[in-house]
């Protein structure tokens, strides 16, 4: 039986999807990343959703979240001083 992928998470930017499209392909995680970026308006979808979302199957969820919530932490950088 074939599992049903669901949508997981949206994604920021095109950076933060690489980024854990990489590791989710390290971690052997089934998953899709589907950009909400569309020729004929240009990318406007993406300035109001968002780059995209994940798709993964329910089972994986809670790992996927994990993850990108690291990954948004670890790329918090500090104010630059005034």
């Amino acid at each position: 039986m074939e599992e049903e992928y669901v949508k997981v998470v949206i994604l920021e930017n095109e950076v933060e999807a690489r980024l854990l499209d990489s590791v989710l392909k390290e971690r052997n995680i089934p998953h899709v990343m589907i950009s909400y970026y569309d020729t004929a308006y240009d990318g406007l979808y993406q300035t109001q959703k968002g780059w995209g979302y994940i798709s993964a199957p329910s089972a994986y969820h809670e790992e996927i979240q994990d993850i990108i919530y690291h990954v948004r932490k670890d790329s918090d950088l500090p104010d630059a001083p005034s």
